[in-house]
């Protein structure tokens, strides 16, 4: 697959922030009603992010009947959601939260109902407070192990924020705006 996203050639090398979830454990950046992340969220995607050893991660997702686009095969808008997410949640690994600036997917295979997708996505680099990541999505057996190539890669450019600057004027349209105070007292990891 080739992609026209040019990553830059003179990125800053990255590294693990101390503070970040250890290796294996699970990454959580938003809220329980998050679209991507959320526990709560009825339709949600619920994909779960993993760290890994260094500036990368794991994460999968179901692939279920609400996900539908055409006739049965996920939707390309909920498998772009979905590699936002994981690359959103994976810049968490050198402490500094993100919003979208870029997102750019290769769609390689149709995605069927009913399997399991597994993310792995890395810290390319950065630029200051431009953030730039890549992610590959497999489908994967019952044991975790892929059964073919990559269904989709995705390039992206995400871009450093302050949470309690960026979300303080949306807070209040939030579903359970009281569950964000602590945006009110954020600092990255």
């Amino acid at each position: 697959m080739r992609s026209s996203f040019a990553v830059p050639d003179d990125l800053e090398a990255v590294s693990r922030h101390p503070d970040i979830a250890a290796p294996g454990e699970p990454m959580r950046y938003h809220h329980a009603l998050c679209y991507g992340c959320g526990d709560d969220a009825p339709n949600g995607l619920h994909v779960r992010v993993v760290a890994g050893e260094g500036v990368d991660s794991t994460a999968t997702m179901a692939v279920v009947p609400w996900m539908e686009g055409g006739p049965g095969l996920i939707h390309g808008g909920i498998l772009s959601a979905a590699f936002d997410e994981v690359m959103g949640t994976t810049s968490l690994l050198i402490g500094l939260p993100v919003v979208t600036g870029h997102l750019e997917i290769d769609f390689a295979k149709p995605i069927p109902i009913g399997s399991t997708l597994r993310f792995t996505a890395e810290v390319l680099g950065r630029q200051r407070r431009k953030v730039y990541l890549r992610s590959v999505a497999h489908i994967v057996d019952e044991t975790g192990t892929a059964v073919d190539e990559p269904v989709a890669v995705s390039h992206s450019l995400f871009i450093g924020i302050d949470p309690r600057q960026h979300f303080s004027q949306h807070v209040a349209n939030s579903q359970r705006p009281d569950e964000h105070q602590r945006w009110a007292t954020y600092s990255s990891p």
